[in-house]
C-alpha cells in the first residue's frame, strides 16, 4: 500500500496539568516512522488506543505506562479526532509501518500527587521507555517544542486546552 492508502492508527495524547497549570512534557527519542526533529524533541505522553478502548481509560494507561503517574482528575476530552502523517520513513519494519500516521484524540488531566510519583526510567510494565527527561512547561510553548510534523495538533491542543493552563 502506498502511503496515501495507509489507515491512521487510533491514538490518545494526555495533557497532564500542574496546580500551576503547566504541562508534563518529556524528551522523546526517535522510533520508526516517528522521526523526531533534532532540538524539537519534547512531547506530551501518547500511546495506541486498544480495539474498544474507551478514550479516557486509554490516556489513564498510557500516563501510567510512560510516567508512572494514577494521580490524575479528569479535565476535557476532545470530542474529535486529530490526524497527522508520519514524515518519509525507509528504516527497518516498526510497529507503526502498517500506517500513515496517527488520529489523536486528547485528555487533559490535573496532576494531583507530588512530583516525586513522575518516573519516566522504571517504568511499571517493563517496556522501552518513552521519555529521557522531562519537565513542566507551559501550554501556549508547546507547539513550537514539538517535532515538526506533530505542530499543527498541537496548536489544536494549545487552544483546547488554554482554559487549564497559565497564561504567563
Amino acid at each position: 500500500m502506498t502511503g496515501q492508502a495507509l489507515p491512521y492508527r487510533p491514538n490518545v495524547g494526555i495533557a497532564l496539568f500542574s496546580s500551576q497549570g503547566l504541562v508534563l512534557v518529556g524528551r522523546a527519542k526517535t522510533s520508526g516512522p516517528e522521526l523526531i526533529v533534532p532540538g524539537f524533541e519534547w512531547q506530551c505522553p501518547q500511546g495506541g488506543i486498544d480495539e474498544g478502548e474507551d478514550i479516557v481509560a486509554a490516556a489513564r494507561r498510557e500516563l501510567w505506562e510512560e510516567t508512572n503517574v494514577r494521580s490524575a482528575a479528569l479535565l476535557a476530552v476532545t470530542p474529535d479526532w486529530w490526524d497527522y502523517d508520519f514524515p518519509p520513513y525507509d528504516g527497518p519494519r516498526h510497529k507503526l509501518s502498517p500506517f500513515r500516521g496517527q488520529k489523536q484524540r486528547w485528555v487533559a488531566f490535573r496532576f494531583e500527587g507530588d512530583d516525586g510519583e513522575i518516573d519516566v526510567v522504571n517504568l511499571p510494565t517493563g517496556e522501552p521507555q518513552e521519555f529521557f527527561g522531562w519537565r513542566w512547561e507551559r501550554l501556549a510553548r508547546l507547539p513550537g517544542l514539538v517535532t515538526p510534523h506533530k505542530r499543527a495538533v498541537y496548536e489544536r491542543v494549545a487552544l483546547a486546552f488554554a482554559a487549564f493552563g497559565t497564561a504567563s
